[in-house]
């Protein structure tokens, strides 16, 4: 595993905290308009997901990683589907600890 670049996990608030960073975020898909995501994030934030989009049909649940582009959106380098039903409420705790005093025990 290659860990010289790690993505930090994080949702739409804390997304602002690294841009131009490599990041991982979770985002429920609402819709999707040429090669652009518009997603819900797991902090019911609206997120945009820049880039290439994958040649097979996204679940409802993706996570993506890439870099953050803006206080709001993400430029994919991948997506993978993550199914039709997710814990959001769970996944945000993880990116909170993942960005708080217990940051060190995540790459």
């Amino acid at each position: 595993m290659d860990t010289s670049n790690p993505a930090v996990f994080v949702n739409a608030e804390l997304l602002p905290l690294y841009i131009q960073r490599k990041v991982r975020a979770v985002v429920q898909v609402l819709r999707i308009e040429g090669g652009t995501i518009f997603g819900k994030s797991t902090d019911d934030r609206q997120l945009i997901i820049k880039g290439p989009l994958p040649p097979y049909p996204l679940s409802t649940f993706v996570e993506v990683i890439g870099m953050a582009d803006s206080n709001q959106s993400v430029r994919a380098e991948k997506i993978t589907n993550f199914g039709d039903t997710f814990d959001t409420l769970t996944y945000n705790r993880v990116c909170q600890l993942a960005n708080g005093e217990n940051k060190s025990l995540f790459i």
